[in-house]
């Protein structure tokens, strides 16, 4: 028996190495698949660090100017770029409010007229801002920037017509607010916007790989060849996965180095090894989900319509786009149900902020308490599936 068992566990091997070389040519050979998977972890990255930003840039602003005046002109020069650009003068709030409805400017300034005249007087006057917040994020931080503007010009007509200086008031007491912004000082959206695509990348190929690999199978009439070998469940199983998480972290070794790295100088400031050893755990536990939309379909177009039906409650509820603590409490209770949701904490954790095991051991552990159950899960769906086919 003590001879015989470092036989069949060498045979076991032999037979994993064959089918797994043997995944990874059918991968190869599928151009379309490849291209996909070749586009989604270059140019998808690359697009949404260049091309997807939460800053305000360059907001179309339209200005009623109904005094004329100095004090009107300088308030008028204070929304310049790099928030604001001065798309010109209307004369009425009519025309005004037609180009914010029909979207050429996103906010409109309208000034009142003796604005100067109540300035010099020392007499309160207010301005009218309206602000298309049809995107209630740029909106938002459009009535933000626009209100210390006009406040900070506020501030310095009162202390110049009380003789005063911004370095006069340095002498009286007063509170100071100090920022320290941490782990993105720039407040660089790409740093979060690739780093997020990337782990959705991951996510949305590491189920549809090994499902249109099992579901190929059917549809070439091959799964019960590999029934009928002297192959176990396991064994017609392992390879699939194993080949699909080399060419996940091949992509991702890509997109770190090239993307991220090169283009986007994103700074690792954590265990890149770490952070590859999660992604490895994640995929692993993930594939469980492929493999479970595998059972249920028959073909490539049905394992599509329900990746896509898995997929957005998994992305939704990572926090990736929403934080959790602006959820609902039922859905805030859900994420924990969400694999992503562990994957971006220890993502964003261990790159951008150098966090180690140490902090982030209790995702870890969520994320490999699910993962097993999904993973588990997916092997006896596929046993099941196997039996049937018997």
């Amino acid at each position: 028996m003590s001879v015989q068992l470092p036989k069949k566990i060498l045979l076991w091997l032999r037979r994993l190495r064959v089918l797994t070389a043997k995944e990874l040519l059918q991968l190869f050979r599928d151009v379309a698949l490849m291209f996909v998977i070749v586009y989604a972890f270059t140019m998808d990255i690359y697009i949404a660090g260049s091309g997807v930003s939460l800053q305000l840039n360059k907001a179309g602003i339209a200005v009623i100017d109904n005094d004329h005046s100095i004090a009107s002109r300088e308030l008028i020069y204070q929304f310049r770029p790099p928030y604001f650009r001065l798309n010109g003068e209307v004369l009425d709030s009519s025309t005004a409010m037609r180009l914010l409805d029909e979207g050429q400017v996103m906010a409109s300034l309208d000034i009142p007229p003796k604005f100067q005249q109540h300035l010099m007087e020392g007499r309160q006057t207010a301005v009218q801002l309206q602000i298309d917040t049809s995107n209630a994020v740029l909106g938002t931080l459009a009535a933000s920037y626009a209100g210390q503007i006009v406040g900070k010009y506020g501030l310095d007509a009162a202390l110049d017509r009380a003789g005063l200086t911004a370095e006069s008031l340095q002498v009286l007491p007063r509170i100071e607010d100090r920022h320290r912004v941490w782990y993105n000082p720039n407040q660089n959206d790409a740093w979060f916007f690739t780093i997020a695509e990337l782990m959705t990348v991951i996510t949305v190929l590491s189920i549809v790989l090994p499902a249109a690999a099992t579901v190929r199978e059917k549809e070439r009439g091959t799964i019960e060849q590999l029934i009928v070998s002297p192959l176990s469940p396991i064994q017609i199983l392992l390879p699939k996965v194993l080949s699909m998480i080399f060419v996940i972290l091949l992509g991702t070794a890509v997109s770190i180095f090239l993307i991220l790295g090169l283009v986007f100088d994103v700074p690792f400031k954590g265990s890149l090894p770490l952070f590859f050893a999660v992604t490895l755990l994640y995929v692993f536990s993930t594939a469980g989900i492929g493999l479970v939309a595998a059972t249920m379909s028959r073909n490539l177009a049905q394992v599509g319509m329900l990746t896509i039906m898995i997929l957005a409650p998994v992305i939704l509820l990572s926090g990736v786009w929403t934080p959790p603590e602006a959820m609902p409490p039922g859905l805030r209770q859900a994420m924990y149900f969400s694999p992503l949701y562990y994957y971006i904490e220890m993502g964003y954790g261990i790159l951008l902020k150098g966090a180690g095991l140490d902090i982030l051991w209790d995702s870890l552990l969520g994320l490999t308490s699910l993962g097993g159950f999904i993973f588990t899960f997916g092997v006896w769906r596929f046993n099941g599936v196997l039996d049937e086919s018997h």
